[in-house]
């Protein structure tokens, strides 16, 4: 049985990577998805691969008439939304005495600012259609603890734990359910640029640093966003309707809580 049935989603920075594989899942289990991103030449490209239940729309989560756009036309395509992703966010790193303004405020802008008016953008939408729907933001296990170089990194996914606690328990008397997937180190193309930071910052020899995180990952190695998958869909659909506020670890067991 399809789990997301004639549901209809939206998830931002889709266009590649974790928020393509969640697209590819949820349209197998039924639902229809809006793939948004700014790479919009991607994004189109990744909605003709998955087929006439994936469109591509343009989205910059910083900018609010763009999130008030890419809501709008989602409705016009999908005839609603039941199911918000907030994938969208940027790496940085580097020694806190090097940190600058512009990183920091780029950082905030993309990952905090844009998941909590993209939420509230969403939120609108479903309490206006009367159904309620599901919010998952995409955490990190950088958002429960401190590492030396990613101060900036960590403290927008830490923030992001406490918007989606906050929203969690402000929505869910619409019957909106606010939960989110905190990943540890996931393979991926984004990981060339967090490997160079490292290179940079730790003197290490390029894939030095990727190694050895795969090493250190109790399941023995870095996960996948097909891992990532089965937690997105779930969240999604209706077993989940009676949690709230909950952030996931899918990690290999890198952190418990």
């Amino acid at each position: 049985m399809m789990r997301l049935l004639g549901k209809r989603a939206l998830i931002t920075g889709a266009a590649r990577g974790i928020g393509a594989a969640f697209a590819e899942a949820y349209l197998r289990e039924g639902a229809r998805v809006v793939i948004a991103d700014i790479d919009h030449a991607r994004a189109e490209a990744t909605a003709a691969r998955l087929g006439d239940a994936a469109i591509a729309i343009d989205l910059d989560v910083t900018d609010q008439a763009s999130i008030d756009h890419a809501l709008a036309r989602t409705v016009e395509a999908l005839g609603g939304l039941d199911i918000l992703i907030n994938n969208a966010a940027v790496f940085t790193a580097a020694p806190l005495v090097e940190v600058t303004r512009e990183a920091y405020q780029r950082t905030f802008d993309i990952n905090v600012s844009g998941t909590l008016f993209m939420m509230q953008a969403a939120a609108r939408q479903m309490i206006a259609q009367g159904n309620g729907g599901k919010i998952i933001n995409m955490a990190s296990q950088a958002g429960r603890r401190g590492e030396p170089l990613v101060s900036v990194y960590c403290a927008t996914k830490a923030a992001v734990i406490s918007l989606t606690q906050s929203a969690g328990l402000n929505l869910i008397s619409h019957g909106i359910n606010v939960n989110a997937i905190a990943p540890g180190v996931v393979e991926g193309e984004h990981w060339d640029g967090v490997d160079a930071f490292f290179a940079r910052y730790e003197g290490k020899a390029p894939g030095q640093k990727k190694a050895e995180v795969a090493q250190s990952v109790p399941y023995g190695r870095m996960g996948t966003a097909t891992d990532l998958t089965g937690m997105a869909v779930f969240l999604a659909s209706d077993e989940a309707n009676y949690i709230v506020a909950q952030t996931y670890n899918v990690d290999g067991g890198q952190w418990m809580s």
